[in-house]
């Protein structure tokens, strides 16, 4: 298993942050423009063990698998998310975020992702990887549609 994890300041209230991992699927889609539907399928009063049927858009073809919330919190001062998904039988990945509030203009954010490959064959091509150029670009995705909101 191979995990990321990259941190950064963010100019915008927390609340604006949050909404595009707790909000609808339009919010999503700012900073996860390839998430197409996410519906949900099961819901707890708690949010934790929550699942969703997620499509997301890869090329031309829709691959849709089922997100479940393993942590949830949501605080005025913090507020996390954790899911895990299976990704098309290769990846078991799972993904945590981590918002709290450093004033009323200043949120800190921490991405980490893990993904653990399934089949031999890309668990070598991953122990190759050491670039953790995706992680980096999606927090500073996240910053940028965060500071312009």
């Amino acid at each position: 298993m191979k995990t990321w994890t990259k941190d950064i300041e963010i100019n915008a209230n927390i609340e604006e942050i949050w909404r595009f991992f707790d909000g609808n699927l339009e919010d999503m889609q700012k900073i996860m423009p390839q998430v197409v539907s996410n519906e949900p399928i099961h819901i707890t009063d708690d949010k934790i063990g929550t699942i969703y049927r997620q499509g997301y858009k890869e090329g031309k073809k829709v691959v849709v698998y089922d997100v479940k919330v393993l942590e949830y919190k949501n605080t005025p001062e913090e507020k996390q998310l954790k899911i895990t998904f299976n990704l098309a039988n290769m990846f078991d990945i799972t993904a945590a975020y981590e918002l709290k509030k450093i004033d009323d203009h200043q949120t800190y954010f921490k991405y980490t992702t893990s993904n653990k490959p399934l089949k031999w064959f890309i668990k070598i091509m991953l122990k190759l990887s050491k670039s953790d150029k995706v992680v980096v670009q999606f927090v500073e995705r996240v910053k940028n549609i965060a500071e312009m909101n």
